[in-house]
């Protein structure tokens, strides 16, 4: 019997220690710490399923081999199905790597992955391994047949046992393997809580012995705690090769895939897909899911294009000023920041001569877009404005720029990308902060080549403060 010592861990949050708090100190909860005995992991042996892997992965760790000596073929990856989760993953699948997919509870995690599962089975031919620590196989059956994802190639297996989802993976061999989710998993070599730092720890380390010993790629449903982390220790986020943040509003329907970590591909790309009632469809341009369908101007409305990972996305901005009737006006706002809001009013109350401080305010983006990057201040102030005289901006125009305290527009990153998706999509007229001067400014023949910026189809209106912005917008009192 292996050794045990008493250890105490938040069911909340994952959090572990040799002490017991009536409060955990990681998540500030009341009353989930609790005690268990944590044995030291015991390797497995060939019962379990998984003591080939070991023995095999044990043997080829002794060898060093000289770097120019090692195979560098090209690898195939596996197509899930989707153009915009491939983008994200760097191309597809690796085999032989491990996925990590975490989201809040209800977001399509599970309805991405099985719907992903079909079609990676209905296009290779092979068979892809759907293991279910939460549903049982009719439940996920159900689910398949909305979804349209069921095949012959595709095979359910409900279990909460590591041995019984390694000896599965031995026994079928399959193409891929999908884990729903690795917080239900457990072993029973090893003590603590399913979803416990111990247990969480021991089930990733098999299968990702399993993955990289047999060449199977392994995607892994990770749980989320009430700040937005992966439940668990976070040397779970260290051991896989790829983490992906699947996100968005419950109440609209659209769903962003981020890769937070990824060791065969960037990590700054963003995959859009749209949750339907027949499951999850991929957005490959979702460029018109944050504009109004409505072609006449109205105040109180102006267009912005914030940058999210490579892609340039349009997000309109929208405000409402009206009189206030409480001793202290109300501020309220959805996609922007509450107070970044506050600054820009009072720049434009001190520098653009809007007085809107007694005004009761509401900014509000389309389609749950998020406009909290400070290239979007332009375009926020422009709407509060635009409300605030009730003047309209022409629906071909847009506004990109960061505003500072003094009053002075700045100038935003990767400004010709932006400007390229807003020709693109019809946009004639941009407002944009003049290029920075640099040091060699008085050489005129190299400070044109440096800041000179050229793009087709789209008239650009340089501005360097609040005032000329407001004014080339068609926002005078």
């Amino acid at each position: 019997m292996a050794k045990s010592g008493t250890q105490y861990v938040c069911t909340e949050c994952g959090w572990s220690g040799v002490k017991w708090f009536g409060r955990c100190p990681q998540c500030g909860e009341w009353g989930t710490i609790e005690e268990f005995h944590e044995a030291r992991p015991n390797s497995y042996n060939s019962a379990s399923g998984n003591g080939s892997v070991r023995t095999k992965a044990a043997a080829s760790a002794g060898v060093a081999t000289p770097i120019t000596k090692v195979g560098s073929e090209h690898v195939t990856r596996i197509a899930t199905g989707f153009e915009e989760f491939d983008r994200v993953l760097g191309g597809g699948i690796i085999p032989g790597s491990v996925i990590l997919v975490a989201g809040e509870p209800g977001i399509g995690k599970s309805t991405l992955l099985l719907e992903s599962a079909g079609r990676v089975a209905k296009e290779h031919k092979g068979d892809v391994l759907y293991v279910s620590g939460e549903e049982s196989q009719s439940q996920v059956r159900m689910r398949a047949t909305r979804v349209d994802a069921v095949t012959e190639e595709l095979l359910l297996a409900s279990t909460t046992d590591l041995a019984t989802v390694l000896g599965l993976i031995e026994q079928e061999q399959p193409r891929l393997v999908i884990v729903d989710s690795a917080q239900t998993i457990s072993s029973q070599d090893v003590d603590g809580i399913p979803g416990g730092s111990t247990q969480v720890r021991e089930v990733a380390s098999a299968l990702i012995d399993m993955a990289k010993t047999r060449d199977i790629p392994v995607v892994l449903v990770g749980h989320v705690t009430k700040d937005g982390s992966i439940a668990g220790p976070r040397t779970l986020e260290h051991l896989v090769d790829v983490v992906c943040q699947f996100e968005g509003d419950p109440q609209t329907a659209l769903r962003m895939l981020r890769a937070v970590k990824n060791r065969f591909g960037p990590t700054d790309e963003v995959g859009c897909f749209d949750m339907s009632g027949e499951g999850i469809e991929e957005v490959t341009d979702p460029a018109g899911l944050f504009l109004s369908t409505d072609d006449a101007p109205v105040e109180g409305t102006c267009v912005t294009f914030t940058l999210d990972g490579h892609r340039s996305l349009p997000i309109e901005v929208q405000a409402l000023v009206t009189n206030s009737v409480l001793p202290t006006p109300r501020r309220a706002v959805n996609g922007i920041d509450a107070n970044r809001l506050a600054m820009l009013v009072a720049v434009l109350y001190r520098h653009g001569h809007v007085p809107i401080l007694a005004n009761d305010l509401y900014v509000s983006t389309i389609a749950g877009g998020v406009a909290k990057e400070p290239a979007c201040d332009l375009a926020i102030a422009a709407a509060l404005a635009s409300a605030a005289v009730n003047a309209t901006i022409p629906r071909d125009t847009c506004a990109i720029g960061e505003i500072s305290l003094t009053g002075q527009v700045r100038p935003a990153p990767r400004l010709e990308q932006r400007l390229r998706e807003a020709a693109r999509l019809g946009f004639t007229t941009a407002v944009v902060p003049k290029p920075r001067r640099s040091s060699a400014s008085h050489n005129t023949q190299s400070h044109n080549k440096g800041n000179a910026l050229h793009v087709p189809n789209i008239k650009l209106v340089e501005v360097d403060s609040l005032r000329q912005a407001l004014n080339a917008l068609g926002i005078q009192r």
